[in-house]
């Protein structure tokens, strides 16, 4: 009953980290379009021992009851990492954050908030951003367009009010992350295979698939990339090794040679695309459990090979190169090679791209030029403590 009195306790036991993981299939279950995680996956992503986020981070988990029943949780979480990084790229001294936040009604929400901004409060912090759950990496952002349709693989969705939850605990928005769908069964403009075509005849480039019997060292390669390319953007924080190995095992039956793509300029690694199949067609269905049938289903499409949708997570050339032909002609020749195999090997048909800054102008130039749109728009919050 909304009446009830209403508890905010730390999650301390199994049981409560099993509650706190419930819940959001509770009071998600009426939505057609959120795809249900798999239980396993989101268990280890709040424990400490199996998610490599830790070795640099702290989180206290939340969750609000009334009477007993769980109707709400939170997480609020401090990033060493963060901290380090200079203030007028987002994040920097002082910045805590929630995340994993779900709330019954609104009387549920400010508490979860108060208690999230309490935490960090004593912890030091000066101010929070969010929902971010848990790193920049995974889920970042709260849905607030897109909601007629389901998210692709490790993007996030969200209930419509939870806007207004967090505008009512004060909360501004404070950067937009875009997403980007485009039918790949269509060829790219005159202008892009023009392009695309300069750079096959241009011997200094070489664009190449990643090998999966050198896994640990191509990793190493895009994570290399990765890091430089990325540095100057709002919000970076470095990905760390640790991390990498959790994408790497949870990641690694999805991972296509023929879908991630690195290029070379004069024999050295420049820019790297990875494309991956929409793992949420499978588990959708499954409703967050891999057993009794769920595993051999999950094989099944695996093993099919086959996926409507291609998401395209991350992308980045050298810093060295941003803004110059060259690396626009990089990005195009990538995404033209991906796009072929994933319609001829994976009779794909739709594409999306994302997440990206609202002002990466770099690109969105590339996501217009290849004549997409944005189909899903996720706000990041702030407020000072």
């Amino acid at each position: 009953m909304a009446n009830a009195p209403l508890a905010i306790r730390p999650v301390t036991t199994k049981t409560d980290r099993r509650d706190f993981i419930e819940l959001a299939y509770r009071l998600n279950r009426g939505d057609p379009h959120w795809v249900p995680p798999l239980r396993s996956e989101v268990a280890g992503a709040i424990d400490p021992k199996k998610n490599g986020w830790f070795s640099h981070a702290e989180a206290q988990l939340f969750l609000a009851e009334r009477d007993g029943r769980p109707v709400g949780r939170i997480a609020a979480h401090i990033d060493r990492l963060a901290l380090e990084m200079p203030a007028e790229q987002g994040f920097g001294p002082g910045t805590g954050f929630f995340g994993l936040f779900e709330a019954e009604d609104a009387t549920v929400a400010r508490a979860l908030f108060n208690a999230a901004e309490t935490w960090l409060r004593n912890k030091g912090m000066t101010r929070v951003v969010g929902p971010i759950s848990l790193s920049i990496w995974e889920e970042p952002g709260l849905l607030v367009q897109g909601h007629d349709h389901s998210p692709t693989v490790m993007m996030g969705h969200h209930k419509r009010v939870y806007r207004d939850y967090i505008a009512e605990a004060g909360f501004e928005p404070v950067k937009r992350l875009l997403t980007y769908e485009l039918d790949i069964t269509k060829e790219f403009p005159p202008l892009v295979q023009r392009i695309i075509a300069m750079g096959e005849k241009n011997e200094r480039i070489r664009i190449r698939k990643v090998d999966k019997s050198r896994f640990a060292e191509e990793a190493a390669i895009i994570l290399g990339i990765l890091n430089d390319a990325w540095s100057d953007n709002w919000g970076f924080v470095p990905l760390t090794g640790p991390e990498i190995d959790d994408v790497g095992k949870k990641l690694k039956p999805i991972v296509f040679e023929d879908l991630i793509r690195i290029a070379e300029l004069d024999g050295e690694p420049v820019a790297f695309m990875i494309t991956l199949p929409d793992l949420n067609e499978a588990i959708g269905p499954l409703g967050g459990n891999l057993f009794p049938l769920g595993w051999a289903k999950l094989l099944w499409w695996l093993h099919r090979g086959k996926a409507r949708t291609m998401r395209v997570p991350l992308m980045g050339v050298v810093k060295r190169l941003q803004g110059s032909r060259m690396a626009s002609q990089l990005a195009f020749m990538m995404i033209e090679y991906i796009r072929r195999v994933a319609v001829t090997d994976f009779e794909s048909v739709r594409g999306e791209i994302g997440w990206v800054l609202e002002d990466n102008q770099g690109m969105i130039a590339i996501a217009d030029t290849i004549e997409s749109k944005v189909n899903r728009v996720y706000h990041i919050y702030a407020k000072p403590l």
